[in-house]
């Protein structure tokens, strides 16, 4: 390994065996606002079976059926379609009247399934949505063909309803799919009040509370329509780091990480229970009606292209909103701090874009040198043990499951420094289960702006480190503790302490 990588990694260790009382895990975590936008395949309905489990750590606004390159309904008039996208020309070349639709039930047949469960999760976290509540956001937009966006649908008058309510706070848009109902919205919006005097309140209103995440660009309404005629609208592009855990996932994921895909971990730790065992992987026996192109349950299929039952086969859908679950890292703050979804840096060509570009990859260890990839692939391991701990809630009683430890810095998680400054951090670490924890302290250089190594030492909750005295001023150090329990499943959540760099008045 480069040592100038491993001078800002130290490890530190630090063993709790008291037994601590019961609590709520969603005691004191915020929850943000989403909504899901998805077209179905496979690939979405695997995201939505962990989607379902972590809703407690966010507040869904809607459930919405939309259509994409991939997966559009038609318009059942037998009109034929052929798509704009030049890529996805190589794939389905010519005209359709439909393509690999999946229909509009089977959101509503998995939370039925998260019905079964419920009475368990919610001894968990009372935060989990009852299962009515969840059926009652689910709504159909956009769906005939791809990119179609010229007609208000259950969907959209849903997203405006949304943006347009007095309620200011963010709401952070997945698009799974296209994101033509999304457009269709805003275009809704502007019809009605552009060029009266309300349009230049309603625009910044919409354009402060929108936050959009585009798995690739799955039709052309962001280009076409979205980014000219909305464009403080702050939307993150993921174009090519979701693969860290999508389709072809074995050329992404490094070789330490890889085991948490694969069969055999797969089904002693995922493929149970009403939520899990309805999780689809590779050779299992599953087929979708509505998609020809579903071939994963195959086992022969499987074997044939390199995979072993049980593998898993995509959940690209899942990095629009792992950066929102309350882990402590923090990433829903700024797509460029990095988390559980990867890592994207602000676009140096479109203002209020983040992109996985360049500036994005992190350095692998593994490899020698930086990675499209590792931002979100370093993460395998943490949030798999979390999603397995996830599904034995779907089965257990609270006292008969793991949950994560707690990690609280006592300096706070944002400080300013001076250069040559030395700072000390403490942990506080407890965990509800009484387990015992670990605390490993890093630095995570690619987060943070200065853009260099710096030496951390730690030893147990304790860490610190001098501050460089080349920081210029707004420069940020991004230290994380993470906090691992010793469970069955080991389960970890961190701390992210910001460090930034006073701007210089001249007295120094």
């Amino acid at each position: 390994m480069n040592k100038k990588k491993m001078a800002g990694l130290l490890l530190g260790t630090l063993a709790f065996g008291a037994v601590f009382p019961q609590f709520n895990i969603a005691a004191a975590k915020e929850r943000p606002q989403t909504v899901v936008m998805t077209d179905g395949e496979v690939d979405d309905m695997d995201s939505f079976l962990r989607f379902l489990l972590y809703t407690n750590d966010v507040d869904v606004k809607g459930i919405i059926y939309t259509s994409s390159m991939w997966h559009y309904s038609g318009d059942g008039k037998g009109t034929l379609f052929e798509s704009n996208m030049d890529w996805i020309k190589k794939f389905h070349p010519g005209k359709h009247t439909d393509l690999r639709w999946c229909g509009t039930d089977w959101i509503a047949d998995y939370i039925e399934k998260y019905r079964s469960v419920y009475p368990k999760l919610s001894q968990h976290d009372k935060d989990y949505p009852t299962p009515d509540k969840l059926q009652s956001l689910v709504k159909v937009g956009n769906i005939e063909f791809e990119g179609e966006m010229a007609k208000d649908t259950e969907g959209s008058r849903w997203i405006e309803q949304l943006l347009l309510s007095s309620d200011k706070t963010p709401i952070y848009f997945e698009t799974w799919g296209g994101s033509n109902t999304f457009a269709r919205a805003l275009k809704s919006i502007e019809d009605k009040y552009k060029g009266t005097s309300q349009w230049e309140k309603i625009y910044k209103q919409v354009s402060q509370k929108a936050i959009l995440y585009n798995i690739m660009n799955q039709d052309e309404t962001y280009k076409n329509y979205i980014a000219i005629n909305w464009p403080d609208i702050k939307v993150a592009f993921n174009e090519r780091q979701f693969v860290s855990i999508a389709y072809a996932w074995p050329q992404a994921a490094p070789s330490s990480q890889k085991k948490y895909f694969g069969g055999e971990w797969m089904q002693n730790n995922i493929l149970k229970g009403a939520i899990g065992g309805s999780y689809m992987t590779y050779g299992d026996g599953h087929k979708l009606a509505g998609d020809p192109e579903d071939k994963f349950g195959s086992l022969e299929f499987a074997q044939k292209n390199g995979y072993k039952q049980y593998d898993l086969i995509s959940e690209g859908d899942s990095p629009s909103y792992l950066y929102l679950v309350d882990n402590g890292l923090r990433s829903y703050e700024d797509f460029s701090y990095g988390g559980w979804s990867g890592r994207l840096s602000p676009s140096q060509v479109v203002s209020n874009l983040w992109e996985d570009n360049i500036a994005s990859y992190d350095y692998n260890p593994e490899t020698g040198k930086k990675d499209r990839f590792y931002s979100q692939t370093r993460w395998i391991k943490d949030f798999q043990n979390d999603f397995a701990a996830r599904v034995d809630w779907t089965l257990k009683d609270y006292k008969d499951a793991n949950h994560a430890p707690v990690v609280e810095i006592a300096e706070g998680l944002n400080q300013q420094v001076k250069p040559g400054q030395k700072i000390t951090l403490h942990a506080k670490v407890s965990d509800p289960d009484g387990d015992k924890v670990t605390c490993r302290w890093y630095v995570y250089e690619e987060a943070g702006t200065y853009g260099a190594p710096v030496k951390l030492t730690a030893k147990g909750a304790e860490a610190s480190l001098t501050v460089p005295v080349n920081i210029g001023g707004g420069e940020t150090i991004h230290i994380i503790c993470e906090a691992e329990d010793n469970g069955r499943i080991p389960l970890k959540h961190y701390a992210r302490v910001i460090l930034t760099a006073e701007e210089d008045d001249g007295l120094w």
